[in-house]
């Protein structure tokens, strides 16, 4: 039977297609325009990859403290869809503001908030999930989300792209071009925001109480305590600690790691944007996989294939390589993401789905120092970017341990 989506589950996932975006820019634009600001005032090139550094990590600690407790409020009746709304707006307001910034100190702060608020934006959308369909439809619908997600967003990305690149062509200054891109992004954000924002019912909730945030608190922290209890979820967490690390390292450190190899720019470019192209119709593989096989199966397999990209990136050394190495990833990149999150939205409790979203932001943007601290740390000490991306390798093994250990442990929760 043709597995036919419903019109809030379209809604849905069209918030991944629109978010998709500004992170896409994030990963390949946004850098190089802080660069030529950081160029405009003089800064070195330590001082620019130092100062693009410490606002992607304090944008990724404030989301780390503020995820959970935020989370804990989502769940209270009617507060999750406006939270959401929040969020996401500031986000895109952010994001159109970036052009109009005339330094990189402006800049950077801007990019935080933005940052925040489309972060904190996602820890919303993902506890929906447990409300926009059924345990047996989630695995599939998580996977079409990332899917549509990956493909949808390349569509203001090449627009954006072109402006950046051939502006000049078109008498646009770079300035111009990047204002064009940032407020293209934005609105493209938000058009992909309105069907959810007008469909989405909040169905599990807990009932409003006095002192929100001290209730909060409390919820929480007695979440917290039941985690330690609730061992599958607890190892599933730990687990995804470890390899979304590796994950999302290599997404964030792909063109850095080419970079440094000597491998030409735009070829770097267009393996990044075969990669999102391949992840397309993989992440809808795994979907209709689910229907067929246990997503604990396909996590697996997601694990062991990322564990086998580390070890490959051993022998990187052309630029075939690493098209090769892109086409992998992208092969895998949707489905780990995707399994995951269905998978942990059908182990915990569904009128607390905020809180344990907003926990495991925590291990996702907690881990994200480990990965790249491994590659900088083993580069230097064996003198070689290639063993210092395949240390990668490690991590993923604990982190397919781990899982094993969750999906081994009966719950009555069941799968």
């Amino acid at each position: 039977m043709k597995f036919k989506l419903t019109s809030l589950e379209k809604a849905w996932i069209l918030y991944d297609i629109g978010n998709s975006a500004f992170i896409l820019l994030v990963s390949t634009i946004l850098p190089i325009y802080f660069n030529y600001l950081a160029d405009l005032k003089g800064l070195s090139e330590v001082e620019y990859l130092a100062y693009w550094g410490y606002a992607m990590s304090l944008s990724t600690l404030i989301v780390a403290f503020i995820g959970p407790v935020f989370g804990a409020l989502a769940d209270i009746k009617n507060f999750k869809k406006k939270l959401f709304t929040i969020s996401m707006v500031i986000g895109a307001i952010c994001c159109a503001l970036l052009g109009t910034a005339s330094t990189w100190f402006v800049f950077l702060a801007i990019f935080v908030i933005a940052k925040v608020g489309y972060s904190s934006s996602i820890v919303f959308y993902d506890s929906m999930l447990t409300d926009i369909t059924t345990k047996e439809r989630m695995d599939a619908v998580s996977s079409q989300g990332y899917a549509w997600g990956y493909i949808g967003s390349c569509v203001p990305f090449g627009i954006g792209l072109f402006l950046v690149l051939g502006g000049s062509g078109m008498g646009l200054s770079m300035t111009t071009s990047m204002i064009l891109t940032f407020l293209l992004i934005a609105i493209w954000w938000v058009a992909m925001s309105i069907p959810l924002l007008k469909m989405y019912q909040q169905k599990y909730y807990v009932e409003h109480q006095s002192h929100l945030i001290k209730q909060s608190l409390k919820r929480l922290w007695t979440t917290l305590k039941n985690i330690k209890q609730d061992r599958r979820i607890l190892y599933f967490l730990l687990a995804f600690f470890f390899y979304i690390d590796g994950v999302y390292t290599i997404i964030e450190m792909a063109t850095a790691y080419g970079q440094a190899l000597g491998l030409e720019s735009n070829g770097l470019l267009i393996a990044l944007l075969m990669t999102q192209i391949v992840a397309f119709p993989c992440s809808l593989l795994f979907g209709r996989l689910s229907k067929k096989y246990d997503n604990k199966t396909l996590i697996t397999l997601c694990i062991i294939a990322y564990t086998g990209i580390a070890l490959f990136a051993l022998v990187i050394s052309t630029q075939l390589h690493f098209w090769i190495l892109a086409f992998v990833v992208g092969m895998f990149q949707g489905g780990i993401q995707a399994l995951s999150r269905s998978y942990f939205a059908k182990i915990i409790p569904a009128d607390k789905s905020g809180e344990y979203f907003g926990i495991m932001d925590i291990c996702g943007k907690g881990a994200s120092f480990f990965g790249t601290a491994i590659i900088s740390i083993a580069s230097q000490v064996f003198n070689s970017v290639n063993i210092g991306v395949g240390m990668l390798a490690f991590i993923f093994i604990i982190g397919l341990i781990l899982f094993r250990k969750s999906a081994s442990i009966s719950s009555s929760t069941g799968l």
